[in-house]
This record gives structure tokens, sequence and C-alpha cells, in this order.
């Protein structure tokens, strides 16, 4: 029956179910990565590339304490921004990314973190997905950032054909009501996370998937 079910649904009518599920599972929703500015998010998301938000949140507090501003930022060598963040990864481009971006954000911006997704994406290692977040959850934009996870939930549920997370951003901007997408973005994250997971998922007790899913994950 829930195969039938989910065959006769429409794109848009199993977007409107699963969206229920969702919001009934997660009503609220905090923002994973800790941050106490629009300046301090667009780093924290920065070094979450490739870095889970549980480890940039223990290595935040001691750059921010040494730093928590653009014009604090530079004022610390590149080398040791390295060595503060690298549990994170990748640290020899993130570091010197924190630090060209904290002096464009002077040169060009007043120090502020400017409110327009073009501005963001041209700042060194800020690419779609970051800027759309620091859209999304510092402004209030609406925006739906699309990460790999996004990428791979959206593709069992087949909400989109999973070519690429352009065209998946594309298909769930289309299947969710605008105001929905701030928080949703970050609904379907903490489902995956619990629900939904990449590797050792059981998709028959997934309540989304049991339902909705893609059928060759029930084989």
């Amino acid at each position: 029956m829930a195969g039938l079910k989910s065959k006769t649904l429409s794109a848009k009518e199993k977007a409107g179910h699963i969206h229920k599920i969702l919001e009934d599972l997660y009503p609220e929703v905090p923002i994973p990565l800790d941050h106490t500015s629009p300046y301090t998010l667009l780093i924290a998301v920065l070094l979450s590339a490739q870095c889970t938000d549980e480890r940039v949140n223990k290595v935040t507090p001691f750059l921010f304490e040494k730093a928590d501003t653009p014009h604090k930022m530079i004022q610390l060598e590149v080398e040791e921004i390295k060595a503060i963040i690298r549990p994170c990864g990748l640290s020899p481009r993130k570091s010197k990314a924190i630090h060209q971006l904290s002096h464009l954000l002077i040169d060009n911006h007043n120090a502020e973190v400017p409110q327009d997704l073009e501005a963001l994406e041209e700042l060194p290692g800020v690419g779609h997905k970051t800027a759309s977040v620091v859209m999304s959850q510092a402004f209030g934009v609406p925006n739906f950032p699309v990460d790999t996870h996004i990428h791979r939930l959206a593709y069992r549920w087949t909400l989109s054909t999973g070519k690429n997370v352009v065209k998946t951003e594309k298909d769930l901007r289309r299947l969710f009501p605008e105001e929905s997408w701030n928080k949703l973005h970050l609904q379907i994250i903490f489902f995956g996370r619990e629900y939904c997971p990449a590797r050792g998922h059981d998709p028959k007790s997934c309540p989304i998937c049991s339902v909705y899913g893609r059928k060759s994950l029930m084989k």
C-alpha cells in the first residue's frame, strides 16, 4: 500500500507530505553552528566544509576568543589561524581564505558581512552553499542551501534526479513553499542524521523512505 500511495502522488503532493512529517518531528530547529554574529557564522560555515558541525563548534571558541571581527582577524598571522583550525581539516586553504576575506570585508564592505548572495560568493572560500547558509541563517533571506546530505535525501525521496546539487536545489525550491526553505533545509539535515544516514540505513524503518523512498532502496 505504501508503494502504491507514493506512486499515485505528484511530486508536489509528496513534498507536502514529507514537509508535514518533518514539521511534526522537528517543530523547532536550532542552527547547528555556534555563532554570535553574521561574521562568526560565515567563518563557522566556511570551516564546516568536509568537517562535522560538532568539531567546528569545538574549534571556533578558541578562534573567536582571539578574533571575532574582521579587524581582529587580520591582526592574526595566517599560520596562527591555521594552527587553531587544524582539527577542521583543509587548514592551509581555510586559514588563507579567512584572512583574505576578512581583509576584503574591511576594504569593500565596511567590515560587515554583505547581505547579498553574489557579493558573498565573491569572497575567498565562500561557495554558493556557504553563501546561501549565511543569507538564510544570518539574515533570514529565503534560500535553500543544498549540501551533499540534502542532495542524497532528495534523491532517496524521489524529489530530484540526483544529477547534481544545482539541479537538486532547483527542484526543492520548486516543490516547497519559499517561506519554508530556511527552516526546511535544517529539518532535512536533522532528519538525515537521526533517521536517514548515508551508511547503515534501514529504509523500511525510516519514517520517510518507508513510504516515499525510491523503489531501489527497498530491495
